[in-house]
């Protein structure tokens, strides 16, 4: 099936059930990327004791020395590694559009800066721990991080990741229906007022 769009170019209804996947998927990915540096499973809400501080709070070192240790249990520095490359192959593509002539040069200092800017993930991750920690207490880290440190904590930081690739895939699908859904209802819409789509 083809619809035409107001820009007046064809698109298949795969192809625009892509772009909308995409988007969708750009999102939840960003709110799961914040929702996994504010809030780490099993912590829901704060104890009714030392109650969490809020971002205003100045953490102590040892606080945010614990909430680094949250972070690397759970791995989210595998998180950060793709915005470094992202920001690399961005610029790249920036630069390629000036003279798509330069690739060749241009994808070899890419290549070298990616790899040179690797380590930037460590300063992305200390910046993290530091907001992390400004959530929670000093007592409230060091509980989380025992959980973490659990057999249950453990089997979490496995499996989370899985049930969020299910979930991406579920949402993947469901954004393609819900896609064609509303061109359909604009679709509607449209003609009820006189134009074709």
């Amino acid at each position: 099936m083809i619809v035409r769009v107001h820009t007046g170019r064809a698109m298949t209804r795969s192809a625009m059930a892509r772009s909308a996947t995409a988007a969708l998927i750009t999102i939840v990915l960003a709110g799961t990327v914040l929702a996994g540096i504010a809030r780490p499973a099993g912590a829901q809400g704060t104890s009714p004791q030392g109650a969490a501080p809020n971002s205003a709070h100045q953490p102590s070192p040892a606080a945010v020395l614990l909430a680094k240790q949250i972070l690397e249990i759970k791995h989210v520095e595998d998180i950060f590694k793709p915005l470094i490359r992202g920001v690399v192959i961005k610029t790249r593509d920036l630069f390629m559009q000036t003279n798509f002539m330069w690739g060749k040069d241009l994808n070899e200092i890419a290549a070298n800066l990616e790899k040179e800017y690797s380590v930037r993930t460590k300063e992305l991750l200390d910046r993290a721990a530091r907001i992390y920690a400004t959530h929670f207490s000093e007592p409230e880290l060091k509980q989380i991080l025992s959980f973490y440190q659990s057999p249950l904590g453990q089997k979490a930081i496995d499996e989370e990741p899985k049930a969020l690739d299910e979930s991406m895939a579920m949402a993947g699908t469901w954004a393609g229906d819900f896609s064609q859904d509303v061109i359909n209802k604009m679709r509607a819409e449209m003609k009820k007022r006189g134009h074709d789509l």
